[in-house]
């Protein structure tokens, strides 16, 4: 078969030397997942020093790290490789997710601990990978604290959607070996891709069709003898109960964490943070006070969608529409 191509080439200095760069983009060529022509780019220069096309990938690497300093690369699964999706984010500071006390210390801590020790794991024979679930009502803050941390820890984040069409065993242990490094990877609302086997019929029902990776090819790929280690996985549901315990295990799951309604003290830490001043504190405690008088479970989410449609009022007016919260 013939392949019609564009072809380009140009001549380009570095380092006193004269390179020759030339592009070819084959139109009938295509990725299957992507639909994207396949290209390449060939260098061609006079001399037999190679070194100059390493220095040439190192400074282009340098440059492509400078511009993503300080911010979270996002990549989702397409085909059979990772690709970025959408901008670089602005990382965000990790002090602004207000989870309650003690939660964001232990995780932190517990990933911190995990990434220096390397060592620590090989010297035992034990898999050096971690897990983490975050479970909870919606809007308590499970995705947005897990986007925080990546930028605490400098890593961006692989998302992998269990339900995609297409998504195979074969395939989705692929994508968890060549997974880009320092990355945590994120599979959010596990419980809608896979039914506990503890369940009843009733139960099973409600998620027929819904399956697009088995089960256990899933385990394999978190804890078998295929699985990959140096990685961090992070999971995340709003109903732990539909989990199979097979997949919480400890070597899978290895801490646990309850992302929950907000307590008095994130109350508080959220009021001082969007109102600061002389009479933050006080403010803040009152309002806390006012708020758990309803007996009313209040998430995260509606704090903030709270305090977004006051921002341009005076604490004092806030405290008065404490009962505006449920109702916005």
């Amino acid at each position: 078969m013939k392949f019609q191509s564009n072809c380009c080439s140009i001549q380009l200095g570095y380092q006193s030397t004269w390179i020759r760069v030339e592009r070819t983009r084959e139109q009938h060529t295509l990725d299957l997942h992507m639909g994207v022509p396949w290209e390449t780019v060939t260098l061609t220069a006079f001399g037999r020093d190679k070194s100059l096309y390493f220095n040439i990938l190192e400074e282009a690497r340098q440059m492509a790290l400078k511009q993503h300093e300080g911010k979270t690369l996002m990549y989702v699964g397409l085909g059979s490789e990772w690709r970025q999706f959408g901008q670089p984010r602005r990382k965000r500071p990790i002090q602004s997710v207000v989870l309650d006390e003690g939660i964001s210390d232990r995780i932190l801590t517990d990933c911190q601990e995990f990434i220096s020790n390397p060592s620590w794991y090989t010297e035992r024979g034990i898999p050096y990978r971690r897990g983490y679930l975050l479970y909870g009502p919606p809007g308590c803050g499970k995705s947005s604290y897990i986007t925080a941390l990546a930028g605490e820890l400098g890593f961006s984040i692989s998302v992998l959607n269990l339900s995609e069409r297409g998504l195979s065993d074969d395939r989705l242990n692929h994508l968890l070996s060549v997974a880009p490094q320092q990355t945590i990877i994120l599979l959010e609302d596990i419980d809608a891709a896979f039914v506990s086997r503890e369940d009843t019929p009733q139960q099973k029902s409600a998620y027929e069709g819904l399956n697009r990776v088995t089960f256990s090819g899933l385990l394999n790929c978190l804890d078998g003898v295929a699985s990959t280690e140096a990685r961090i996985v992070f999971m995340t549901t709003n109903y732990l109960e539909r989990l199979d315990p097979a997949l919480i295990r400890p070597g899978r799951v290895d801490l646990k964490e309850y992302i929950g309604y907000c307590s008095a003290y994130q109350i508080e830490l959220m009021f001082r943070r969007f109102y600061p001043g002389s009479d933050s504190a006080l403010q803040a405690k009152l309002f806390a006070e006012n708020i758990k008088s309803f007996d009313k479970k209040v998430s995260p989410a509606q704090i903030q969608g709270f305090f977004m449609f006051y921002k341009h009022e005076d604490p004092e007016v806030v405290l008065k529409n404490c009962e505006m919260i449920w109702k916005l």
